[in-house]
């Protein structure tokens, strides 16, 4: 059995050959390698790397952390992705609730220490929810802001001890919305509606981007916090 020491070398040397590899390939590699221990998280904005992911490993495990704090198109879409595609959707969701995290550490955490709010709603689902995986694939792409402009397209996760893909991480805007025209790929209606990035409902975690604005510049609008700690 690999040991999390070969899988950070391999991690490392995947990293450097798949570069150029098309995303499919990099998902097939994944597929290959690690089998069922391998899973797709999704927050729902599309399901264009589950759709992908799904090409090469039908009924791949796609995780969505349900924050309690999504638009409802968000969980539409994520219905809409398991009740249609051939992937098997797994919904992890916080230790609280809205209602008890309110009661405990008062009302509207996002607004008041938005990482302490993340770091309850997301990370700590996530890191819960991949106990079972060797390995995970995300949506991330360099263009997307400053932060992600140097993501690996399969990196080591030291902080979650396995092996991290960004098949789509060498995509555009344009690559994605050409992907999913072209396979009828689920996309969020909010993304017709001027959102270019969707995550909790409430305006200070996800606004429309203002004029000029692209990519994440909808996030945390005003804040300086620029991640929600998933991939930091």
């Amino acid at each position: 059995m690999a040991t999390t020491t070969d899988y950070e070398a391999l991690a490392l040397k995947a990293g450097r050959e798949l570069e150029e590899a098309s995303a499919q390939e990099v998902l097939q590699w994944a597929a290959d390698t690690f089998g069922k221990r391998f899973c797709v998280t999704s927050s729902m904005e599309d399901a264009v790397v589950a759709h992908l992911a799904s090409t090469v490993l039908p009924g791949v495990d796609v995780v969505f952390l349900d924050t309690g704090y999504h638009f409802a198109e968000t969980i539409g879409t994520r219905d809409a992705v398991a009740a249609t595609m051939p992937v098997n959707v797994i919904t992890l969701t916080p230790k609280l609730t809205v209602a008890e995290q309110d009661a405990q550490y008062g009302p509207q955490l996002h607004d008041r220490d938005p990482d302490l709010c993340c770091a309850m709603r997301k990370v700590e689902p996530l890191d819960r929810g991949l106990a079972g995986y060797d390995a995970w694939a995300t949506g991330l792409r360099r263009d997307e802001s400053p932060s992600r402009a140097n993501t690996p397209v399969v990196a080591w996760d030291a902080k979650r001890r396995k092996v991290k893909l960004s098949p789509i991480a060498r995509w555009t805007q344009d690559d994605v919305d050409a992907y999913a025209q072209t396979n009828g790929v689920l996309m969020n209606p909010l993304l017709w509606e001027g959102y270019t990035s969707i995550g909790c409902s409430p305006l200070s975690c996800t606004a429309k981007p203002g004029e000029g604005e692209q990519g994440r510049a909808g996030r945390w609008a005003g804040s300086g916090k620029t991640e929600c700690g998933i991939h930091l």
